[in-house]
């Protein structure tokens, strides 16, 4: 059996006991299963918002949301955390600001995007752009900072150019925080894109969560949310996949088991 699938297999185990002692738990009469409903009750919703194709068409305005927030998150984030990084003067001028912004929390950003941007997909990709960009930002900016400047002394006593010497030691150096920065700032867009659905949103698994608590639909909240977490689970490892053959060159006791 292939590693990655054995490893699935026993992240699996967990979550299928919990949801067979709570499908137990309701069958005999130990729990009442109104406000928290039986995995049964949970997956007939998920079968009857698929049937329908609702459940398609939130997801995809919700993973839409998430991508296009994260490459612009992404981008500037790593801009800005590459200038930080590299220029301590830059480093000086702009640090304080963005650590005391990134104090704040996810729904503080709300009214203000909703007055600037209105209520359409523009306030919520940019929130979640937010959401993105300051993991990203701090994971660049303390890498670049924390490199060997013994490592980069042997570079240059090679006579590396610039060019290379960012392309041969810069960037090796760098990548697995950055790997890290990324996987972290996915997981926040996936937070922040909840915050952003509220923003009078009319689909999206955010819409699912407001519309299952204004009707009084258990099922459907948690629905969504293990929708959520099926989500977010499936494209962190597509992520940590893709940047994978990047960091082979690494020597580490995960990669010699």
């Amino acid at each position: 059996m292939p590693g990655w699938l054995s490893g699935v297999g026993v992240g699996l185990v967990l979550p299928v006991a919990l949801a067979a002692g709570w499908e137990l738990a309701v069958a005999s009469g130990l729990a009442g299963g109104r406000l928290m409903p039986p995995p049964s009750r949970i997956f007939a919703t998920l079968v009857d918002l698929s049937g329908s194709g609702e459940l398609a068409r939130h997801i995809t305005a919700t993973v839409w949301r998430v991508l296009v927030g994260f490459a612009i998150g992404v981008v500037a984030g790593t801009a800005a955390g590459a200038l930080a990084g590299y220029s301590a003067i830059v480093r000086r001028l702009v640090d304080p600001t963005l650590q005391g912004l990134r104090a704040i929390p996810s729904i503080a950003w709300v009214p203000l995007f909703i007055l600037w941007l209105g209520i359409f997909e523009e306030s919520k990709i940019a929130l979640i752009a937010v959401g993105v960009f300051f993991p990203v930002y701090l994971g660049v900016m303390a890498a670049i900072a924390s490199v060997d400047r013994k490592i980069v002394e042997v570079g240059r006593v090679f006579r590396l150019s610039g060019p290379a010497l960012v392309r041969r030691i810069l960037l090796p150096a760098i990548l697995p925080s950055y790997v890290v920065a990324l996987r972290s700032g996915l997981g926040l867009g996936w937070m922040f894109v909840v915050a952003a659905e509220f923003m009078g949103a009319s689909e999206g698994l955010g819409y699912l969560l407001v519309d299952g608590q204004q009707l009084g639909k258990p099922d459907q909240i948690v629905a969504a949310i293990l929708v959520f977490a099926v989500l977010g689970k499936l494209t962190d490892a597509l992520l940590a996949a893709a940047t994978a053959p990047f960091l082979r060159w690494q020597d580490t006791v995960e990669t010699a088991r």
